[in-house]
């Protein structure tokens, strides 16, 4: 009787323990599609296979009215923004490329570490200059770092910006070495298995793989090795997730080179639904379905080619907007009496000052800006243009004013921001033109899909606004963990009130 009672709350003692743990996926997939518009999934959505991007709208939840709360909107502050629940005011990933100090830098440069894998430079990455931490860094945490995080993309910036600062492992591509390496960041050397995916998919140095659709078959391959020879999703302990950040480029350069339609972008597109269909059976097989929980979103999206609209009436064009910062540098060194280029730098419509030429000839900061911003004024096309530290009192519509402020942190951002009209771009061009560019507050280049599907999410969509820095607080919430520290976004309730 005695053995039989003893028996007896042993059990009951499991089932309590049991019960009592936070019931959560075994793993979390992030997959960004680099500038992917949101109407891509209904402008090809006839031509997809049933696994994929279908797939995902027809079991997971679809959010149709999801944008980009900030400017400017290109790949490293999205990538940052989308993990970090955050903007560049808070996580300081300002663009691809930003000031530190006074001096450019790119996003992920570090002089610091070496390169694992090649011999060449493309390896002195890091996360460092990433000052908030992501879902894979709370994650870790939440699981006193059991939980393996990593990251995988043609392009450095999407696959360390996601991985976060914690990250197991970051890999990306070297176009000079033809193959995959990583940072001493991260490790010493390539583990076995990533020596192995390298010499088993031979590429010829030199070759741009984001130029080419293979190029996302080459990504999924490497998510589906890493999620087979590392074991993510199979934890013993069911409440520590682990988390793979997956990313894929060429939908951005071929974007780049022939715009949002013809024949190359349909064919980067349908390669990269076919290949996510096969990464969504190898987690089915893998994990098991309904153990995993996949987000899928963009980094940023991207305009129509100008000329494409100007051949169906529509107001479109492009500014040149390096020859006009020549002619008003010109009028300010006259103005001000000195040599040099007080406006150093344009990027993604931050225009730069030169504070050191400005401090050496002893100007007024503030006179110097006014007279800067008085001339760009003056380009046509410049919409609106602002001194940074000032836009809270500009006569700029409120969105706009909004992804402004979001977009700017102090030191790195530059001093001026210039908006463009509608559908121009920053750049010249001739009729022959077939590329475009993104980077503007607008829908073309801020509407975005964010789709959740499997662990407990439920099967719908909404048209309730949502942002993008309103993905990584939901998946925290689904996870039962801490948001990113600087996280500004909340919780879309649609999906996580739906559990």
């Amino acid at each position: 009787m005695i053995k039989k009672l003893f028996f007896l709350l042993l059990l009951a003692g499991t089932c309590i323990a049991s019960q009592a743990q936070i019931a959560r996926p075994k793993l979390v997939v992030g997959i960004i599609i680099d500038q992917m518009r949101w109407d891509a999934l209904y402008y090809y959505y006839d031509k997809f296979e049933d696994g994929g991007f279908k797939r995902l709208l027809n079991e997971g939840f679809s959010c149709e009215n999801h944008h980009i709360n900030y400017i400017p909107t290109i790949t490293a502050v999205g990538h940052a923004s989308v993990y970090s629940g955050t903007s560049p005011a808070f996580h300081g990933i300002a663009g691809n490329d930003f000031a530190i100090d006074g001096k450019m830098v790119y996003c992920c440069s570090d002089n610091q570490v070496q390169s694992v894998g090649s011999n060449n430079k493309a390896g002195q990455m890091s996360p460092r200059n990433f000052l908030a931490s992501t879902i894979g860094d709370q994650l870790r945490m939440a699981s006193d770092f059991k939980s393996k995080v990593y990251g995988v993309a043609l392009k450095d910036r999407a696959s360390i910006l996601p991985a976060g600062h914690s990250a197991n492992g970051a890999f990306w591509y070297d176009t000079k070495a033809g193959h995959f390496i990583t940072s001493t960041y991260y490790m010493q050397q390539l583990p076995e298995w990533m020596k192995q995916f390298n010499a088993t998919h031979p590429n010829k140095p030199g070759v741009d793989m984001k130029m080419k659709p293979e190029g996302v078959t080459l990504t999924f391959d490497l998510a589906e090795t890493i999620l087979k020879s590392e074991n993510l999703g199979k934890n013993t302990e069911t409440s520590i997730p682990d988390m793979l950040c997956v990313s894929i480029s060429p939908t951005d350069a071929m974007g780049h080179a022939f715009g949002t339609r013809g024949e190359e972008m349909e064919s980067v597109y349908l390669t990269t639904d076919r290949g996510l269909s096969k990464f969504l059976r190898t987690l089915d097989e893998q994990v098991g379905k309904g153990n995993y929980l996949v987000f899928l979103t963009a980094d940023h999206a991207g305009a129509h080619n100008p000329n494409f609209l100007s051949s169906h009436k529509m107001a479109s064009g492009g500014t040149d907007v390096a020859g006009y910062v020549k002619q008003i540098n010109a009028k300010l060194a006259e103005k001000f009496h000195i040599t040099g280029k007080l406006i150093s730098a344009v990027y993604d419509q931050r225009v730069y000052l030169d504070h050191e030429l400005i401090n050496n000839n002893k100007l007024d900061l503030a006179q110097v800006k006014e007279e800067a911003i008085k001339q760009l004024q003056q380009v046509k096309d410049f919409v609106y243009v602002t001194d940074f530290e000032k836009v809270a009192t500009a006569s700029i519509p409120e969105p706009i004013k909004e992804r402004i402020i979001n977009g700017y942190r102090p030191g790195r951002s530059g001093d001026i921001c210039a908006i463009l009209r509608p559908a121009y771009l920053g750049y010249s061009f001739d009729e022959k033109y077939r590329g475009t560019t993104h980077g503007a507050w607008n829908p073309y280049d801020a509407h975005i899909p964010l789709i959740m599907m499997g662990w407990h999410i439920p099967q719908g969509s909404t048209t309730q606004p949502t942002r993008t820095v309103d993905t990584a607080p939901t998946v925290c919430a689904l996870l039962h963990v801490q948001m990113p520290n600087a996280c500004s976004g909340t919780a879309i309730t649609p999906i996580t009130d739906k559990r």
